[in-house]
């Protein structure tokens, strides 16, 4: 059996414990939606970071913060597969190299396409810029909101949860208070 049908038969099985007839109308093709669905929210179990850090890898002499604020991001709890919806800052201070600065961006999705937790999330994003860049220090901050608080259990609508992962240099001292005040100071560059 392959894998696409043993999960649409899940599916199914679900709709039916709930008590849907997964042959009515409306959900008939769910099954099959929602196989696709989860392929595409899960695709970060297929990809590498850290490969996708070293396509863009440049020589630099820089050696002041980079900073790429404000990353959207959709992942999925990995206790409940409920929605996490959020925004990742994330900074590094060169050693020599940069990536470029949309592979960043890139590398967070690929960590939010897997079930997760989000301290475990703004870790993973840390480390691997750390093993791959090899930067002076690495500053990441996730804010998030999740639905299986406000779904379900405690039902607290619009609460945020913060988790934080510093490294190097960011980790005391001056460069973490400039990183935690740029992420927390509101956005002003307009087009």
């Amino acid at each position: 059996m392959s894998e696409k049908k043993l999960f649409e038969d899940s599916v199914k099985n679900m709709l039916t414990i709930i008590g849907e007839d997964p042959s009515r109308e409306g959900l008939v093709k769910t099954p099959e939606r929602v196989f696709k669905a989860f392929e595409f929210m899960t695709k970060g179990y297929k990809q590498d970071p850290k490969e996708i850090l070293n396509e863009a890898l440049f020589e630099s002499s820089n050696d002041e913060m980079v900073l790429i604020k404000d990353i959207e991001f959709y992942s999925m709890c990995e206790h409940h597969l409920l929605p996490i919806i959020g925004r990742a800052h994330v900074a590094y201070i060169p050693d020599g190299k940069v990536v470029g600065l949309s592979k960043i961006p890139r590398m967070v999705e690929v960590f939010a396409r897997r079930l997760q937790i989000q301290e475990q999330m703004t870790e993973q994003i840390a480390d691997a810029i750390i093993e791959t860049i090899q930067p002076k220090g690495v500053g990441v901050v996730i804010q998030a909101r999740h639905m299986c608080m406000e779904m379900r259990g405690v039902e607290k609508v619009n609460s945020t949860t913060t988790s934080s992962a510093l490294r190097g240099m960011f980790h005391k001292g001056k460069t973490r208070s400039e990183f935690l005040n740029f992420i927390n100071s509101p956005t002003s560059i307009r087009f």
